[in-house]
């Protein structure tokens, strides 16, 4: 695939080296609280289209080329049933040198989209695009880890265990997690000091999205 329109006005499409300025200042809108080294820089976004240019991607605002939502990735051979790792480890200071060419599965690095296009279907459209780079590339699905965006803020009142626990349950929902059960990632478990980030209180929900899921794209 290389570009789709979707929704008003919208599109997906391979990111290129005229995105990665406009991107690097999208990190700082989309992830506020996020330690700034462990944000991408428009140099890492360079080395990341050379990397692995498959794996990157972009939403633009047809109207006006402006770079409205992001994903990055990689490959990645980390074993699902004990993947602890840490954001850090993964990203090695913004430059993806962990990614492994013959990786089974794509790792999700991170995805955002533009506070003032949300709900417009970029996240879904993100996840799809991933989806078709999983089947292309023949790779077992998609891994990634999510923000309980929601725990920061109530960390004094319960436990990390137990805000996972109701998230499984159906008694909670997290503005991050929550939305990415719904695109239909299966928990994996609770990965603790996964990175420098209050809003999530560093923790780190581990996600895993089957090749064999069906993830729609959005119209």
């Amino acid at each position: 695939m290389h570009s789709r329109p979707f929704g008003n006005g919208l599109i997906v499409t391979p990111t290129r080296l005229a995105h990665t300025a406009a991107l690097a200042e999208l990190q700082k809108i989309i992830f506020p609280t996020l330690a700034p080294e462990q944000r991408f820089t428009a140099a890492n976004y360079d080395k990341h289209v050379e990397l692995f240019p498959e794996g990157q991607w972009v939403v633009l605002d047809e109207a006006t080329e402006r770079v409205v939502g992001a994903t990055t990735t990689i490959r990645t051979g980390f074993d699902v049933v004990s993947p602890g790792h840490t954001f850090a480890g993964v990203i090695e200071g913004g430059w993806l040198t962990s990614h492994d060419p013959e990786g089974s599965w794509l790792y999700g690095a991170d995805i955002g989209t533009h506070p003032e296009f949300r709900g417009r279907g970029i996240a879904r459209a993100l996840y799809a695009t991933r989806h078709y780079v999983v089947h292309e590339l023949g790779l077992a699905g998609q891994l990634t880890v999510g923000m309980p965006s929601g725990y920061g803020a109530i960390k004094h009142e319960l436990s990390a265990q137990a805000y996972y626990d109701q998230l499984l349950a159906g008694t909670r929902t997290d503005p991050t997690v929550s939305a990415q059960l719904k695109i239909g990632f299966e928990p994996r478990g609770l990965i603790e000091n996964y990175l420098d980030d209050p809003v999530c209180a560093n923790y780190g929900v581990i996600l895993v999205l089957p090749a064999s899921r069906d993830v729609p794209f959005p119209q």
